[in-house]
């Protein structure tokens, strides 16, 4: 029932600040853009997603890089086009890692399923130790401006809070295994034999592949790293998409306005798209550097139109692999 409601509270202030804008006015900013301008911010934004594949394959060497960013971008394309969480968008995503089993590496072991869960927890992890950076150079960037204090003590204190989620999270993995162990045992007085020793196996791999990614540090910094230069590259095209909207706008507002963005849309993340969240941070910070709330919401709109572009057919290549291996296997 609450996803409903958030889908349908979303809704109605992605409603709100259309009327509030202006449809008209929005389609003639929209209008400005021409085909050519969005497809270069569609170029940008695959750029970025590769990128992503490549932080990705920093944190998990023995998984390879096409595979890791064919995961990435269903994770992502499942989040952005689906009527998801984030949440849901992640366990698609550890399905996408582990469908067809092979590891395409020089070790051809399959993925297993605590693999691939591993994977994208030490993914989505290094993501936002990135992100945390990229939103602290954002406040940074706010320094100075008008009325920014609206912004800089709400987010200061949220930043607060999630760096230290995120020690509690990175502690909590490399510390699964006893908790795990202690589940297993748990379940082991209530299941069959068969199935108490596939979970203890399974509960031993997931153990051990976590001890030896995070026994690794220099590759755990080296991905937060690359996903730092992927949060300025989406810097880079709101930037861009501020340009050839006809508003000026310098390259350090534009990284703090989507760097606050990024932050108030990490808080809404249980709705589905953030959608009317990501509208609203648009507006909100647009209106603190004179930028007009129709070329915000174009700014937004063309972010959802590229996500779309991009992920509709992703979805549907990845179904058209799962209905031939499927197919395969029977």
């Amino acid at each position: 029932m609450l996803p409903y409601i958030l889908s349908l509270a979303g809704i109605t202030l992605f409603c709100i600040l259309t009327l509030r804008a202006g449809i008209h006015p929005i389609l003639l900013s929209l209008a400005k853009i021409g085909l050519s301008g969005f497809f270069l911010l569609l170029l940008c934004q695959l750029a970025v997603n590769f990128l992503l594949g490549f932080a990705w394959k920093s944190s998990i060497p023995d998984i390879s890089f096409t595979r890791l960013t064919a995961s990435r971008f269903v994770r992502d394309a499942a989040a952005a086009c689906l009527p998801f969480s984030q949440l849901g968008g992640m366990l698609l995503g550890i399905r996408a890692t582990t469908a067809g089993h092979a590891r395409h590496t020089t070790n051809e072991q399959p993925i297993n399923w605590m693999e691939g869960i591993a994977a994208n927890i030490v993914d989505i992890t290094t993501e936002v130790l990135g992100q945390i950076v990229f939103i602290i150079i954002a406040l940074l960037c706010l320094i100075g401006q008008a009325d920014a204090g609206r912004f800089m003590w709400p987010l200061s204190i949220g930043m607060v809070f999630l760096t230290c989620g995120v020690a509690g999270f990175i502690w909590t993995q490399q510390r699964s295994g006893n908790a795990l162990q202690a589940l297993a045992r748990f379940f082991a007085k209530h299941i069959s034999a068969e199935w108490r020793d596939v979970l203890a196996d399974n509960t031993e791999n997931f153990q051990s592949y976590m001890e030896g990614l995070w026994g690794n540090p220099a590759r755990i910094g080296l991905g937060a790293g690359m996903h730092l230069l992927c949060w300025m590259g989406s810097a880079f095209m709101t930037w861009l998409s501020i340009i050839l909207l006809g508003a000026h706008c310098s390259f350090l507002n534009a990284l703090a306005i989507e760097g606050v963005v990024c932050g108030i849309m990490s808080a809404g993340f249980f709705i589905p798209g953030s959608l009317g969240v990501q509208e609203a941070g648009y507006v909100a910070l647009g209106h603190l550097f004179g930028i007009n709330a129709d070329i915000a919401m174009s700014i937004s709109l063309l972010r959802r139109g590229r996500d779309i572009v991009i992920g509709i057919p992703v979805l549907l290549l990845w179904q058209l692999y799962e209905f031939r291996h499927l197919k395969r296997r029977s």
